[in-house]
């Protein structure tokens, strides 16, 4: 009988790093690392490309990027005004349009979507994200509310997923307009860079009913990734021991619960 628990664990940031291009791919070799979305505009790009070719069980999606690239507000604050500023969003669009464009001409289609720093929580860049989903013919996008497992998290990264809350009603409306599929639960925004074997274990024994993503960010912290700009560093290195520590395999096992990715 099959499981009525699923799971895809899905790492951001594919193509950041080659370190953590390569942390990625130990998580899904030698882990239960499913997924992941790549950084068009990531300094990597062209390594996780072929990390992706070379292994096509990776299921591989579009981690689309608004701040802290070229040429873009430097955070989710700058972009969230420069959107409020803007009489024409069709930039928005354009932009996100041309990151799935250059994957596709990388020879890699995209089976999901989600944003770096979670933009698309704002109603335009969402409105955005639906229709180049729609364009492209990519069926997933990520649904960014946290499931109420993470307790730990500092009181100020509660607060936020609080506030985060409040759109999800909105935010499903949205994606039903435009025919995206999402997830039935998501969970990781409460403890990215803060979890280990431990935390991975008590989730999977306390996933609901239904199809769960987990966010994650593991990664090699290696100089490349030292030197780069990002607050998760040393933390990726732990979240890629925690993928592949074999209690948590053993938790799936006990649980019953099935390990999958947005292509299947």
């Amino acid at each position: 009988m099959a499981s009525t628990r699923r799971l895809i664990v899905n790492a951001d940031d594919l193509g950041f790093t080659r370190d953590v291009n390569t942390g990625i791919l130990e998580a899904h070799q030698r882990g239960i690392l499913t997924a992941a979305t790549l950084m068009a505009n990531g300094a990597a790009f062209d390594h996780a490309v072929a990390l992706a070719r070379e292994n096509p069980s990776l299921d591989v999606g579009c981690h689309l990027v608004l701040v802290g690239g070229p040429e873009q507000p430097p955070t989710v604050r700058h972009l969230a005004v420069r959107v409020l500023a803007s009489r024409s969003r069709e930039w928005i669009e354009q932009e996100l349009s041309a990151q799935v464009e250059k994957m596709l001409r990388a020879g890699l289609q995209p089976s999901h979507l989600d944003t770096h720093k979670h933009t698309h929580l704002l109603p335009p860049v969402l409105k955005a994200v639906c229709r180049v989903a729609r364009r492209f013919g990519i069926p997933w996008v990520r649904r960014p509310f946290d499931l109420p497992l993470t307790g730990s998290a500092p009181l100020a990264t509660r607060g936020v997923n609080a506030a985060v809350g409040l759109l999800r009603r909105p935010f499903s409306s949205a994606l039903a307009r435009h025919q995206c599929r999402t997830t039935d639960h998501f969970a990781g925004f409460q403890w990215t860079g803060a979890f280990g074997a431990a935390e991975l274990v008590r989730l999977i024994h306390s996933l609901p009913e239904g199809l769960t993503e987990l966010m994650c960010h593991p990664g090699h912290c290696t100089d490349e990734l030292r030197r780069a700009r990002t607050r998760l560093k040393e933390s990726r290195a732990a979240e890629l021991r925690a993928l592949v520590a074999p209690q948590v395999r053993q938790a799936l096992r006990e649980a019953g619960v099935e390990l999958t990715n947005y292509r299947q």
